[in-house]
């Protein structure tokens, strides 16, 4: 049996005008969800490099990274059995340039601002709406 090991990934933290954009998740963990762009870290890959690389295989959107807002431990279970352990590293994104388009594993995309988020209409993916808040204060 191979040795489980929590994996490492990113979020692309891309706000523009007051907007944040998100994408609906098309697989799992948290499908059907809206969180922000990212996936895993490649070995040998900055995480800089790893978000601005996910934003724009997702989105079609460029920028350049920013700080590290937060990171965020996620830990799914089915059953009793832990189904996905993840670290996620929320980085902020400054946009350049493009039109928000859903691409590889994104079902829909939206630039969406922090009172909508707060509202509740739609499902998100765990700790969106704290780095929302942080990302935008």
């Amino acid at each position: 049996m191979s040795e489980r090991r929590p994996k490492l990934a990113v979020l692309a933290v891309c706000a523009q005008e007051g907007k944040l954009l998100l994408v609906r998740r098309k697989n799992p963990p948290d499908a059907g969800k809206w969180g922000f762009p990212g996936g895993h870290v490649e070995w040998g890959e900055a995480l800089a490099g790893a978000a601005i690389r996910e934003l724009d295989e997702e989105t079609g959107i460029t920028a350049t990274p920013g700080a590290v807002i937060d990171h965020i431990e996620m830990i799914t279970r089915e059953g009793a059995e832990i189904s996905h352990h993840f670290l996620l590293v929320a980085i902020r994104c400054h946009y350049r340039a493009g039109v928000a388009v859903a691409a590889d594993d994104a079902l829909a995309v939206d630039w969406v601002t922090l009172e909508e988020l707060e509202r509740g209409t739609r499902p998100l993916s765990e700790a969106v709406l704290e780095t929302a808040r942080k990302a935008l204060a």
